[in-house]
């Protein structure tokens, strides 16, 4: 079948503790709630709702890893926490935005960890994958889809393009230029004009078995791209002000959006890979 475009993927991120750290891989394991640890963790407050980088910038300076079947956790001046991934502690019931939603507890030496690293009184849950959390079908067209913690949407889509083309801009005014990092994606495209990732509909993306992703809702941006992942230092008159001028989005209703959110089709088991090729046809 022949498709309006084709590009590769050039980059691919999880971000295994909500609004920490993210890491760059070059394969990843597809499932229905996105790449395979994608904020499967997150911290929560007194409360039991969800903390970001919106309250805590320093959240960014933690630094998760997977390596066998354990949560490696380091940030600055912290020895190295260890979790177990399959440990389940006490069940909670945790606010994500609007949802409420069952996690694991991680227990009192993680909560003391990250209490101590951030300096404010937090806990750390677990995605409870026996109760899954359903997306809003109103971005999709109806088809079902599934995350954990996560904003809305299982994956987030960005192009090369759309941050060289940011670059220009901030360089333009006089500002350092970013990385992909600040935008927290999954998935990475390249040979894309900046922002084609607002126009498509469907991806194909070539594996051993067929994976589709659905590009579904923009992803509406708040300060945190305006936080340097190196210092946890926020530039609000760097990236977020230059944003602004450019990328009103009338599908929100002037929003600023940068990305779109996308669910899972088809392929969840497969392997996502650096390099794999993507084809896809415009959805207007």
């Amino acid at each position: 079948m022949t498709h309006d475009t084709q590009s590769t993927i050039a980059q691919l991120f999880i971000h295994p503790i909500k609004s920490c750290a993210g890491i760059s891989v070059q394969a990843a394991l597809l499932t229905h709630t996105g790449l395979q640890y994608d904020r499967q963790w997150m911290l929560i407050d007194g409360n039991q709702r969800f903390l970001s980088q919106r309250e805590l910038a320093h959240m960014v300076l933690i630094e998760p890893n997977i390596v066998g079947d354990c949560l490696h956790i380091n940030a600055p001046n912290m020895p190295q926490l260890s979790l177990p991934i399959a440990q389940k502690g006490e069940e909670l019931q945790v606010q994500i935005w609007d949802d409420v939603v069952s996690a694991f507890d991680c227990g009192n030496d993680a909560a003391a960890w990250f209490t101590q690293a951030l300096g404010q009184s937090v806990r750390l849950v677990q995605f409870n994958p026996a109760k899954p959390r359903a997306c809003s079908t109103t971005w999709t067209n109806g088809a079902p889809a599934v995350t954990q913690f996560a904003d809305g949407y299982p994956i987030l889509v960005t192009t090369v393009a759309a941050v060289d083309e940011l670059n220009q801009r901030l360089r333009h005014n006089g500002f350092a230029p970013v990385d992909q990092r600040r935008f927290r994606p999954n998935l990475v495209l390249a040979d894309l004009n900046a922002h084609d990732e607002d126009l498509l509909d469907v991806l194909h993306i070539s594996a051993d078995a067929p994976i589709a992703l659905k590009i579904a809702k923009p992803c509406e941006r708040c300060p945190i791209p305006s936080i340097n992942p190196d210092t946890a230092q926020a530039q609000p008159e760097a990236v977020s002000d230059t944003i602004l001028t450019y990328r009103a989005d009338a599908r929100l209703d002037g929003a600023i959006t940068f990305g779109m959110n996308a669910i899972v089709l088809t392929g969840a088991g497969q392997i996502l890979r650096v390099g794999q090729s993507v084809a896809a046809d415009y959805g207007f």
